[in-house]
C-alpha cells in the first residue's frame, strides 16, 4: 500500500533511513545516521501546510519497507522541476515497490503541475539506475565529487523524467508489473 506519510510514521522512516545508510553498500548520502524520530516528525507535520512537496510510504503487511520524498525547486525559472528522493528496505527490494512509490511520485507531479522530476544517484548503485533507466528516467549529467559521504568526497549521476513525454511508458511498465 502506498500512502502518504504521517507524523506517527516518524519513528519508522528514522528506522528504515538508519538501516538503510548502514548498509556497506553506500546507498544514501548520510552514513551518520537519519535525522532523529522528533526531527522527522516536526519535518511530516510540517508537510501538512506546505502544497509543494510530500513523502509517501510504502506498506507491506503493515510495516513501512519504503520512503519517496518529493519537492518542487523554488526558484521561479525551475519551478516546474521537483526533486525525488526514493529508498527500499533491503528485505523488501525487486519486488514492484520502487516502481510503485515512482508512479505516486509522477501522479503528484501531474497534480501539482511538475513537468520534470529529478534525481541524484550514486554511479555504484547499479539496481538504482536500472530501475529508473527502465521506468523512463534518463542520465542528464555526471557530477563528480558532488557528495561527501564517510569522509569521501563521491559521484553522483543526475537523472530526469519528464512527466509528459514518459507518462504512457509509466504507466504501461506499472500496470505490467515489472
Amino acid at each position: 500500500m502506498i500512502r502518504r506519510a504521517e507524523p506517527g510514521d516518524a519513528a519508522a522512516l528514522v528506522a528504515l533511513g538508519n538501516a538503510i545508510g548502514r548498509e556497506p553498500e553506500g546507498w544514501l548520502i548520510t552514513s551518520e545516521g537519519w535525522r532523529g524520530v522528533n526531527d522527522e516528525r516536526r519535518y511530516l507535520r510540517a508537510l501538512k501546510r506546505y502544497p509543494h512537496a510530500a513523502v509517501f510510504v510504502a506498506e507491506v503487511g503493515g510495516r513501512i519497507v519504503g520512503r519517496l520524498s518529493i519537492a518542487r525547486d523554488q526558484h521561479p525559472a525551475s519551478h516546474h522541476v521537483a526533486d525525488v528522493g526514493l529508498m527500499v528496505a533491503a528485505g523488501a527490494r525487486r519486488r514492484g515497490i520502487g516502481t510503485a512509490l515512482l508512479e505516486q511520485a509522477i501522479a503528484w507531479a501531474r497534480e501539482s503541475g511538475i513537468r520534470k522530476l529529478e534525481l541524484h544517484v550514486f554511479p555504484h548503485n547499479q539496481p538504482a539506475l536500472r530501475l529508473y533507466e527502465r521506468f523512463g528516467f534518463e542520465q542528464e549529467g555526471y557530477r563528480k565529487g558532488h557528495y561527501r559521504r564517510a569522509g569521501e568526497y563521491v559521484d553522483a549521476i543526475l537523472m530526469a523524467y519528464r512527466v509528459d513525454e514518459n507518462s504512457q511508458k509509466a504507466e504501461e511498465l506499472f500496470f505490467s508489473g515489472s
